[in-house]
């Protein structure tokens, strides 16, 4: 599909694979994604890009199965459009998805908490002027903690914001990522002065002063 004229800039991909190495390098606003891929099952890419990103995703396949539909959805996609479907009603769809997903972005895309920015659209942190590199989790954790700065956080919220209901429980694998976090971005990690831990509870980011 080519929409240039309707004033979209369009890159396509035709492995589950190369979809997921497009999203990762282009950052688009929008993933149209059809189910039926050769080497992978479409809901395993809408999983994954639900890993890190928040982007609207519009599933298009010719599977009119309410089953499917549901999981989809389930699974992070914001609609479902059954094949064979007329342009203009995907165009709708597509910038209601993206109108929905404007309306959740914070008033400012852009965080600042002492040495810390936080370019949330951008998905780029820096500290003290310096850019720092975090894995596409390592940033969805910190943007979550960033948004509640000065307050606590819970390990089940922290847990389900991130990585999904299913993982809302293993307190392990966000201890994990928040130690790897504190090497990034403390001064000295095992005494963190940004990411605080609040004993048994979650963790708290040093509020604006």
């Amino acid at each position: 599909m080519r929409w240039a004229g309707q004033g979209y800039r369009v890159w396509e991909a035709e492995s589950a694979a190369g979809a997921l190495v497009a999203f990762a390098a282009r950052g688009p606003e929008a993933i149209l994604l059809d189910l039926g891929l050769p080497d992978a099952d479409g809901f395993e890419v809408v999983r994954r890009v639900r890993e890190v990103s928040e982007v609207p995703i519009v599933v298009i396949s010719a599977r009119g199965d309410e089953r499917d539909q549901v999981r989809a959805l389930d699974d992070g996609a914001n609609d479902y459009v059954t094949k064979p479907f007329r342009e203009g009603e995907l165009l709708a769809r597509l910038r209601a998805a993206m109108r929905s997903a404007s309306r959740a972005l914070p008033p400012s895309d852009t965080l600042t908490i002492g040495p810390l920015c936080i370019r949330t659209r951008e998905r780029r942190v820096f500290l003290d002027g310096n850019e720092i590199s975090l894995t596409p989790t390592e940033f969805s954790l910190l943007q979550v903690m960033a948004r509640d700065a000065g307050r606590v956080v819970t390990h089940r919220q922290l847990l389900r914001d991130v990585w999904g209901a299913a993982n809302a429980d293993d307190v392990q694998y966000l201890r994990v990522f928040m130690k790897q976090l504190r090497r990034k971005l403390e001064q000295d990690p095992a005494q963190p002065q940004l990411l605080i831990t609040a004993p048994g509870v979650g963790y708290r980011m040093k509020g604006p002063e």
